[in-house]
């Protein structure tokens, strides 16, 4: 099966994905690039665009995952950043939206696109809220009780041993930006699992 895994970060939601998809994977960020690399060798590796790579490709593959960036969606930046710390309020990047709808509207196969909850009501309701995620899909995803991550405020030694990774090795600039960025690998399965496979 091919798999385009869109905006890969660290691959988080990808580890404990079946060895045996043919995985591209798309990270812009060249530091994290070589992590995803060294730890999924098997893995193509697009250093790039992944909303561009998108829609020039999105008929290549079977399975579509895509985790645009949720900074600007956060409800965390926009309570905490904006109304109290005094930070510039930006405006909410449409990638994630406009991902949603080519998707929706163009794309045969499987598809699941992650991003955090809002801080602003959504523009298109998710299939699914799970932990702190909000998850669209052309396909059912059951809810499913998780334990609580209680990662929120943790810092790079522990979000490394929960996510079991470790950067030590790598130039990341943002270590801990980038671990919060992970989505539960235990997470990543069960969304992916009832995505392809419906179970």
């Amino acid at each position: 099966m091919r798999v385009l895994n869109l905006y890969a970060g660290l691959g988080g939601n990808r580890r404990l994905w079946p060895d045996d998809w043919q995985i591209t994977a798309v990270e812009y960020d060249e530091n994290i690039a070589t992590y995803y690399r060294d730890t999924y060798p098997n893995d193509e590796l697009i250093v790039g665009d992944a909303h561009s790579y998108l829609l020039e490709n999105y008929q290549n593959y079977d399975f579509i995952w895509t985790s645009p960036p949720c900074q600007s969606h956060s409800s965390f930046r926009f309570n905490i950043g904006v109304r109290y710390r005094g930070v510039k309020a930006i405006y909410p990047e449409m990638t994630l939206w406009q991902e949603i709808i080519l998707l929706q509207t163009h794309y045969q196969g499987n598809w699941v696109v992650e991003n955090v909850k809002p801080y602003y009501p959504t523009l298109i309701e998710p299939t699914i809220y799970l932990q702190r995620h909000c998850f669209w899909s052309n396909k059912t995803i059951k809810y499913k009780e998780f334990d609580k991550d209680n990662i929120r405020k943790a810092q790079i030694p522990d979000l490394q041993a929960h996510h079991q990774i470790d950067l030590t090795n790598y130039a990341i600039p943002n270590k801990r930006q980038a671990l919060r960025n992970c989505v539960e690998s235990h997470l990543g399965r069960y969304v992916a699992n009832k995505v392809v496979y419906g179970d």
